[in-house]
C-alpha cells in the first residue's frame, strides 16, 4: 500500500507547489522509489518535454599537486610524491587540440592547488586555449581554486574573475561544493572553503554574468537532512540570481582515500537522489545524471527518474 503522506507530497510537486525541507527528507526516507521516480519524470516532462541534453566535453586537469588535504580525495599528491604532475601550457594546448579533433565543444579544467603556481599561470592556460580554439567553451576552476588564486595574487576574488573572463573564461564548474553542512565539511574537507564561502563566490560570479554549475557529493557520511540542507542553499541562491546551469549529484567513490568506506552507492540511492533533486529544486531546469560516476546503465535509467542531462 502506498504511503498517503508521500503521495500528498508528490501531488504537491506535480501541481507546482514548492516542497519544504521536511517534504524532501520524507521523500528520501520513503522506500517507494517507483512512485517518486514517476512523479519526478512527470515534473521533468513539464519543464523539458522529452528533450535530453548533452555536450561533448574534455576534462583537462592541469595538476594533481595540491596544498590541501581532503579525506575523500583520491586525486591529489604532495610535491615530490610519486604520480604527481603539473602540465605546461604546451601540454594543455595539445590536450585541447586532441579534444577538438574528437568533436569536443567544451573543456572542463580543474585541478589541485599547486603551491608554486602564480595566478599568471592560470591566466596563461585560459588565454592559450582561447587563442588557439576561439569557439571552444572554457569551463574552468572551482570556487576553491578561485579563492586560492586570489590569495596567491593578493587580490580580490572579483578581480580574479574579471581577469579570467578577459582571458577567455566562459563559465564555472560546480566542484568543491561537496556537502555544505559544517558538521560534514569539518570531517571530509576541513581545509577547504566553508559552504557559505562557496555560495558567496558563485553568487559573485552570477552577479558578474558568469554562469556556473552546482554539485553535491553524496553517499559517504552525510545523512538525508544534510543533502536537503545542501540543496536548499542552492535553491535559495538560484532564486536570487538564476545563475546555475545545472545540478549534478556526484556519487562518492570509496577507494584510495582516507574515508575508510568500502562500498559504492546503490542504484536505488542514485535514482532517488536524482528524483528528489528534480522535485525539490524547482528552479533548476537541468538535472544531470553524471554517468562517469553512476555508470552508463543507471544514468540511462535516471532519464526516467527526473534527469534531463547527461554529459
Amino acid at each position: 500500500m502506498r504511503d498517503r503522506s508521500i503521495l500528498s507530497i508528490l501531488e504537491k510537486a506535480k501541481a507546482g507547489e514548492r516542497l519544504s525541507e521536511s517534504d524532501a527528507v520524507s521523500l528520501f526516507n520513503s522506500p517507494d522509489l517507483m512512485s517518486i521516480g514517476k512523479y519526478a519524470d512527470t515534473v521533468n516532462k513539464q519543464v523539458n518535454k522529452d528533450l535530453v541534453f548533452y555536450n561533448v566535453n574534455r576534462h583537462i586537469n592541469p595538476t594533481n599537486i595540491c596544498a590541501h588535504t581532503c579525506k575523500f580525495c583520491a586525486f591529489s599528491r604532495k610535491p615530490g610524491d610519486e604520480g604527481g604532475y603539473a602540465y605546461t601550457t604546451e601540454e594543455i594546448i595539445q590536450k585541447a587540440s586532441e579534444a577538438v579533433k574528437q568533436g569536443a565543444t567544451e573543456v572542463h579544467m580543474v585541478g589541485g592547488l599547486h603551491p608554486r603556481w602564480a595566478f599568471e599561470v592560470y591566466l596563461e592556460f585560459i588565454r592559450a586555449i582561447k587563442e588557439n580554439f576561439p569557439s571552444l567553451h572554457i569551463k574552468a576552476f572551482t570556487a576553491v581554486e578561485l579563492s586560492w588564486m586570489a590569495k596567491k595574487a593578493r587580490t580580490s576574488i572579483e578581480n580574479v574573475l574579471i581577469k579570467l573572463r578577459e582571458a577567455g573564461l566562459d563559465s564555472l564548474p560546480g566542484g568543491g561544493a561537496e556537502i555544505f553542512h559544517p558538521e560534514i565539511r569539518e570531517v571530509i574537507c576541513d581545509t577547504k572553503l566553508t559552504g557559505d564561502e562557496w555560495i558567496g563566490i558563485h553568487k559573485l560570479a552570477h552577479n558578474m554574468g558568469i554562469r556556473s554549475n552546482a554539485t553535491m557529493l553524496y553517499g559517504h557520511i552525510e545523512n538525508f537532512s544534510h543533502r536537503v540542507d545542501h540543496m536548499m542553499r542552492l535553491r535559495n541562491l538560484q532564486d536570487e540570481t538564476g545563475g546555475f546551469n545545472v545540478f549534478i549529484p556526484l556519487a562518492f567513490q570509496p577507494y584510495n582515500n582516507q574515508m575508510g568506506i568500502g562500498r559504492y552507492t546503490y542504484s536505488f540511492d542514485d535514482l532517488k537522489t536524482i528524483a528528489v533533486a528534480r522535485l525539490f529544486l524547482d528552479n533548476f531546469k537541468n538535472i544531470k545524471a553524471y554517468w562517469v560516476m553512476m555508470g552508463q546503465d543507471i544514468a540511462q535509467l535516471a532519464l526516467s527518474f527526473g534527469a534531463n542531462d547527461l554529459d
